[in-house]
C-alpha cells in the first residue's frame, strides 16, 4: 500500500502586516491587549512578560518565522525561483526519485474595501502569475482552487464563512471557464472553514476537498479559533481516512458525493502537522489502507523551512514503516489513486446550440446534479444560471430568452463540468454556437 505525500498550497499571493496590526492580531488571538513596541515583541518571543498562561501561545503568534512575510511579489518569486528548480525539489525526493510537488490551491481577492495587508486584487491575477511561473519551469504540479468568503464590512484582513453572502463566488468560476478555459476538480476552503452553504455548494460541482483538520490538540489558548470558530472539523475522522459527507453534516460520513480529506497545517500556529500524525498516517497504510498525508501552509510565508521540516518527518518516520511505500503526489492524483479511480476513462461534454435553445450531454454520469453554465454579457458582465435538468447527471438543456438571458445579450458562454472522478471537460462558445475553446483535464489540472 502507498501513502501518498500532498502539499497543499492557499495560494494568496503577497502578505503585508504592521506592527500595529500584529498586536491587533495578537489580541483577537489570546485577548490580552498590549501596546505595539519592537521592545514588547522581543519581551513576547522570549516569554518574559506575564501573560497568565498565555505565554507559549504569544510567543507562537509573533515568533520570527510567521511574521517574515513574502509582502511583495518580488520576495514571493525570490523564493519560488529556488523552489521550483529541478535541483530544490530533488533534494526533497521520495523513494522512487520523484521530487517534490506543489499543490497550488489559488485564491481570487475581490471586491474588498479596505485592504490593509496589501492584497493583489483582481480576477486572474494570483493564477496568471503562478500559471506563467509553472509554464516557464516546465512544472508538473498541480494548480487548484481556493476561496475566501466576503467579509461583512469588505475588510480583506478579516475572516468569514458565508458563502451566500460572497457575490464573487460563482463570478470567479465563470470568469475562469471563458477568460481562462479552467474550472477546478479539487478545493481548499479559505480560513479553513466550510458551513452548510459552502458544504452544498461544493456538492453541486467539487468531487475533491482537502479541508478536514480534525485535531486532538486543544486550541483553547487562541480564542479566535476556539469552539468551533473558523475551522470546524470537530466532528470529523482525525485518523486521515477519507470520507463522504452528510447531507445535514458536513463533518460526518453520509451519503454525499464529494470526499473530504484531511489536510493539516505547517508553518502557522494551530493544528500542526506533528511526528505523532506523520506517524498515523504511515500506521493507517501499513494496516493496508492506502492514505493522502495531506498538509497546507501559504505562500506569503517562506515555505522552504516548512518544506524542509517536513520532508525530515518524513523520512524519520518512515524507518519505521519499510513496508510503507510513500511518494510526492498532486492532490487530484493521490485522491483517484487512494479512491481507486486513476484508469477511468476521459469525461466528455457534448454541447449543441439550435435557435436559442442549449442542449448539453455527458459521456457518462457527471459528478454533480449540473454541469456550471457561465455566462458573459456584451455589456462585460459575468453571469450563471441553472440548467433544466432532463436526466439526472446526463442530459441538460438551457434556453436563452427574456425569462433567462437573450443571446442578442451575449457575448460568449461557457459549460464546465467533472466526473466523479476529477476528470473535467470546458468548453466555450459564440452566442452563435460556434467552438471557441475546448479542453479536457483528464490527468492535468491546468
Amino acid at each position: 500500500m502507498k501513502l501518498y505525500v500532498v502539499h497543499a498550497i492557499d495560494t494568496e499571493g503577497p502578505l503585508y502586516e504592521s506592527l500595529e496590526a500584529t498586536f491587533e492580531r495578537l489580541e483577537k488571538i489570546i485577548g490580552l491587549k498590549l501596546e505595539p513596541s519592537r521592545k514588547t515583541l522581543e519581551q513576547l518571543r522570549s516569554k518574559e512578560l506575564d501573560l497568565g498562561g498565555k505565554e507559549d501561545a504569544a510567543a507562537l503568534v509573533v515568533s520570527p518565522q510567521l511574521l517574515n512575510y513574502n509582502d511583495s511579489w518580488d520576495k514571493v518569486d525570490a523564493m519560488l525561483d529556488e523552489m521550483l528548480s529541478p535541483e530544490y525539489r530533488q533534494r526533497y525526493a521520495d523513494p522512487t526519485g520523484r521530487g517534490w510537488v506543489y499543490n497550488w490551491f489559488i485564491v481570487d481577492h475581490i471586491g474588498y474595501d479596505i485592504n490593509p495587508r496589501r492584497r493583489d486584487m483582481g480576477y486572474h491575477n494570483i493564477f496568471d502569475h503562478y500559471k506563467s511561473l509553472l509554464k516557464e519551469t516546465n512544472s508538473a504540479d498541480e494548480i487548484n482552487w481556493h476561496f475566501h468568503p466576503m467579509s461583512t464590512y469588505k475588510e480583506a484582513h478579516i475572516c468569514a464563512t458565508s458563502y451566500l453572502r460572497s457575490p464573487h463566488l460563482l463570478e470567479t468560476l465563470a470568469r475562469r471557464i471563458i477568460d481562462r478555459g479552467w474550472f477546478p476538480s479539487s478545493f481548499r476552503p479559505g480560513f479553513h472553514a466550510e458551513r452548510p452553504d459552502a458544504h452544498w455548494f461544493l456538492e453541486q460541482w467539487l468531487p475533491f476537498d482537502f479541508a478536514n483538520q480534525a485535531t486532538q490538540a486543544d486550541v483553547a489558548a487562541q480564542q479566535d479559533v476556539a469552539g468551533g470558530r473558523l475551522g470546524d472539523w470537530r466532528r470529523s475522522p482525525n485518523d486521515w481516512s477519507p470520507y463522504n459527507p452528510a447531507h445535514d453534516d458536513y463533518q460526518t460520513a453520509g451519503n454525499c458525493r464529494r470526499t473530504i480529506f484531511r489536510c493539516l497545517n505547517v508553518g502557522t500556529r494551530f493544528k500542526l502537522l506533528d511526528e505523532a500524525e506523520v506517524e498515523r498516517a504511515f500506521g493507517r497504510t501499513a494496516r493496508g489502507k492506502p492514505t493522502i498525508l495531506a498538509f497546507t501552509n501559504h505562500d506569503f510565508r517562506d515555505m522552504r523551512t516548512d518544506v524542509a521540516e517536513t520532508y525530515a518527518l518524513i523520512q524519520k518516520v518512515a524507518k519505521r514503516y519499510p513496508e510503507v511505500k510513500w511518494q510526492n503526489s498532486g492532490a487530484k492524483e493521490a485522491a483517484r489513486a487512494v479512491l481507486g479511480r486513476e484508469n477511468k476513462r476521459e469525461f466528455k461534454l457534448d454541447v449543441r446550440l439550435e435557435r436559442n435553445q442549449l442542449e448539453v450531454k455527458a459521456n457518462h454520469d457527471s459528478f454533480g446534479p449540473q454541469p456550471f453554465l457561465a455566462i458573459k454579457t456584451h455589456d462585460k458582465r459575468y453571469l450563471t444560471d441553472n440548467f433544466d435538468l432532463q436526466s439526472p447527471r446526463r442530459h441538460w438543456t438551457y434556453t436563452f430568452d427574456a425569462d433567462t438571458v437573450p443571446l442578442t445579450s451575449i457575448e460568449s458562454f461557457g459549460i464546465a463540468s467533472n466526473d466523479l472522478n476529477g476528470s473535467t471537460h470546458v468548453l466555450t462558445f459564440t452566442p452563435e454556437g460556434n467552438l471557441i475553446l475546448d479542453k479536457q483535464y483528464h490527468d492535468k489540472t491546468w
